[in-house]
């Protein structure tokens, strides 16, 4: 659809209606290609714990953009698949730490990295400056909305 076509109005309904399409496409994709039982907000904070070491759940939920209750029930999961513990941060009574354990380390050790690049590889049929005009657009999308932040 040519979108030059149509008033601004409808042409940012349309935009919305579409990032929302892509946004529920993606993640439902991104969980099936991660399979092995995690999904890929799993995944991806078994990978930053991985890189970074242990986090401040709040804080990490924030970093990958996972809201408070989905943060819980990431790390509920985690836990229970003992991927990962909870304990309490030692100088905040209110801050709880999440950490890998010795079965998440040997998971985000040999299955992160082949599942990530597998959900990677959909990009592989973009050339390198689609790539970075992608990857220019959804910045700026992702900064225009926190910018915004406002309540519908």
């Amino acid at each position: 659809m040519d979108l030059a076509d149509l008033d601004e109005a409808t042409r940012r309904k349309m935009l919305a209606e579409q990032a929302a399409r892509f946004s529920v496409a993606f993640s439902r994709w991104a969980d099936v290609s991660c399979s092995g039982g995690l999904t890929y907000q799993q995944v991806r904070l078994l990978d930053k714990l991985r890189r970074h070491g242990p986090a401040i759940m709040r804080e990490i939920g924030g970093e990958l953009g996972i809201s408070p209750r989905n943060m819980t029930a990431t790390v509920d999961a985690l836990e229970q698949a003992r991927l990962v513990e909870r304990r309490p941060h030692p100088s905040d009574r209110r801050a709880t730490l999440v950490d890998l354990t010795a079965d998440g380390v040997a998971t985000a050790g040999g299955l992160l990295d082949p599942r990530l690049d597998a959900i990677a590889e959909v990009f592989a049929s973009f050339s390198a400056e689609e790539q970075r005009q992608l990857y220019t657009a959804l910045t700026r999308l992702i900064d225009a909305m926190r910018a915004s932040r406002q309540d519908c």
